[in-house]
């Protein structure tokens, strides 16, 4: 495998010596924690990454907190809102410290700001106040809050030696209809970007104003990270975080994982692939073909070979 240093897994939750165990390679990049429950686990991160000498990234808070939305809303309309989320990711980048990720990622619109003529039914949410529709705000008021995020989280990840990720969530025509992100990210290339191949594909299915490929063909050159598993959809979203498989085709409903790969590739082959799915679902046997068959694209073998 020549991908093996672009490479991570997922810990969510805590830290599963389990999941470890089946998951991490020798040689893989690193480790993403999210919304650890207790400092042991935190302890035991810092611990196995100065003994296997791997990386590790933060999927904002590391902390979980039930008493809190898990994404900072630093967009919202609402002016404490947004300055509570501020708190929140400077406690946290206080907290972490000891850790030192190399990166702490966060959502991106967040509130996420819904399309008014897309049916969102499918789309996750865990509370109402992680989303608005575009039709409560306006693109100067985006982009004012954006402006204000991307030179704030600069300045931080100066300060604290990380760089900051913006992962997109739900996304409307300010984003991929506009080029204020774009010019942001020129203007702060230290702030990359974060794709979800499972995410972008469930809105390229359901809101006939989005093309996932497109997105993918405009923005990976300013990613640092993907987020790798597939999902299908038929008329309803099942299997998601399933991990991805040469066998699970785009026919049957099923992302079409090697398009998006190859298209990642061609734009920036150095990005980090955090296979963020649940490898409980399938056996060591396959979680091996599923590591193979992403490093085989991203290195072109498959061309190569003529298959």
């Amino acid at each position: 495998m020549n991908h093996l240093q672009q490479f991570m897994i997922g810990q969510y939750g805590g830290f599963d010596y389990s999941k470890f165990r089946k998951d991490f390679k020798a040689g893989f990049y690193g480790i993403e924690a999210c919304s650890f429950k207790s400092e042991e686990d935190c302890l035991n991160l810092i611990a196995e990454a100065q003994q296997h000498q791997f990386h590790t990234g933060v999927h904002f808070p590391l902390r979980a907190d039930p008493a809190r939305l898990r994404d900072a809303l630093f967009l919202s309309p609402d002016e404490y809102e947004r300055a509570e989320a501020f708190r929140h990711i400077q406690e946290e980048l206080d907290y972490m410290v000891n850790l030192r990720p190399g990166y702490v990622l966060f959502h991106y619109p967040k509130p996420v700001i819904l399309d008014d003529r897309v049916d969102w039914q499918q789309w996750r949410f865990s509370d109402r106040r992680e989303y608005i529709y575009e039709s409560e705000t306006s693109l100067e008021e985006l982009i004012r809050h954006s402006e204000y995020l991307f030179d704030w989280l600069s300045r931080k990840g100066r300060e604290y030696h990380f760089q900051p990720i913006l992962e997109f969530d739900g996304l409307n025509s300010y984003v991929y209809n506009q080029d204020f992100l774009e010019r942001l990210l020129v203007r702060y290339p230290d702030i990359k970007l974060c794709l979800d191949t499972a995410r972008l594909y469930q809105q390229d299915r359901f809101d006939p104003n989005f093309d996932a490929r497109a997105l993918l063909r405009r923005y990976t050159k300013y990613a640092a990270l993907i987020h790798l598993s597939t999902v299908q959809v038929k008329d309803t979203v099942r299997h998601s975080h399933y991990p991805a498989l040469p066998e699970l085709s785009p026919a049957d409903g099923w992302a079409p994982i090697e398009d998006y790969l190859r298209i990642i590739r061609e734009e920036n082959s150095g990005v980090k692939i955090m296979f963020e799915h649940r490898s409980d679902l399938i056996t060591t046997e396959q979680l091996e073909r599923c590591y193979a068959w992403v490093d085989g694209i991203l290195s072109g073998a498959a061309e190569a070979s003529g298959a």
